[in-house]
């Protein structure tokens, strides 16, 4: 389970407030997962168990899922604000 330490600090990176870079963080995010599979090739468990983390995180739509954002889910007060937005 030494491989987890690697992985699990990238689930409690928050998305930026700002929608327009939700795509560059979820790109960013999904490169750096994948190189990080390639190069350290972590055990079967561990990567199971951060799989399992990352379903049950999307799928419970907490807002913290790099890869969409749940429609259900509230934004930010500041995501309607256009002076956030055109920064």
């Amino acid at each position: 389970m030494y491989c987890l330490q690697w992985l699990l600090p990238v689930l409690l990176i928050p998305k930026p407030l700002n929608p327009a870079l939700w795509f560059s963080h979820s790109m960013f995010m999904g490169f750096y997962l994948l190189s990080f599979l390639l190069e350290r090739k972590p055990c079967t468990i561990c990567a199971l168990v951060f799989l399992g983390a990352l379903i049950l995180i999307c799928y419970s739509c907490w807002g913290n899922c790099f890869l969409y954002h749940c429609s259900d889910s509230q934004l930010p007060e500041s995501a309607h604000d256009p002076a956030v937005v055109g920064t």
